[in-house]
């Protein structure tokens, strides 16, 4: 059987830690050449390297930079197939709307939610000449449901991909260009421990929701981001793609 991404380019933003790593690995795996973008040029070197792709440079609040990732993408390999716009924070100052200041508020909305505007703007215009792509954004659980622990900046900014991914979605639909928000639940990802660690309470208030009783690994999500990647999706755009472990579907979670 081939593997299902043979000849396809892909990119991968936040792609040195996380889940953007578990990705470009899975994806390498299924047979893409994967290009990897972050802000981190040592950890960004590494994960290329080690999948055989290419590094590139890139704060995806920059339209220069992103512009710049994505010209660099198919003058390097000749096509954009894959863009998989992952990159994101979660900063501790980011709590309740009562504390959370001006400043925290639009530095999480600039790496969440404008980054992932320029990476569709510049990745679609790169794939309507060919007329196919799969452009996969991160957005979370959180996009869809409430939390009285609340990171009111984040969840805004997931909101805001959610909607803008379904948006483009239905506008592109017809140019074989499909548009999907991937949706996570908790992942055991640096990010997530670094807030935990900082909170343990916040952390058992958490995991006591999830069905599954504890948080997603990275390759749980590398793995639906391949799907999603892949022609094995071919009859999905505009969608919200929970891999959560029940927790937006749950009521009241077993003891």
């Amino acid at each position: 059987m081939g593997k299902r991404l043979d000849g396809r380019v892909a990119v991968v933003t936040g792609g040195a830690s996380g889940i953007g790593l578990a990705s470009v690995r899975r994806l390498a795996t299924e047979g893409a050449r994967v290009v990897v973008a972050d802000v981190d040029p040592d950890a960004g070197r590494a994960a290329a390297t080690e999948v055989d792709g290419l590094f590139v440079r890139t704060d995806v609040t920059s339209e220069d930079d992103v512009r710049a990732l994505f010209h660099t993408t198919v003058d390097t390999y000749g096509s954009l197939d894959v863009a998989f716009n992952n990159a994101g924070i979660s900063p501790p100052e980011d709590d309740s709307i009562l504390t959370t200041g001006i400043e925290a508020w639009n530095r999480v909305q600039q790496v969440n939610l404008t980054s992932v505007y320029l990476c569709c703007k510049h990745a679609i215009e790169h794939m309507r000449s060919r007329r196919r792509g799969s452009v996969i954004n991160t957005a979370s659980f959180v996009a869809v449901m409430g939390a009285a622990t609340s990171q009111i900046s984040y969840t805004a900014s997931k909101g805001g991909v959610l909607a803008m991914s379904r948006e483009l979605g239905v506008q592109f639909a017809r140019e074989g260009i499909r548009v999907n928000a991937l949706c996570p639940g908790p992942v055991n990802t640096p990010l997530l421990r670094e807030l935990f660690a900082a909170d343990p309470e916040r952390a058992a208030r958490r995991l006591v929701h999830v069905p599954m009783g504890r948080f997603a690994e990275p390759e749980e999500i590398a793995a639906a981001v391949a799907f999603l990647a892949s022609d094995d999706s071919s009859f999905m755009t505009a969608s919200q793609f929970l891999v959560d472990g029940g927790i937006s579907g749950a009521y009241v979670t077993p003891l």
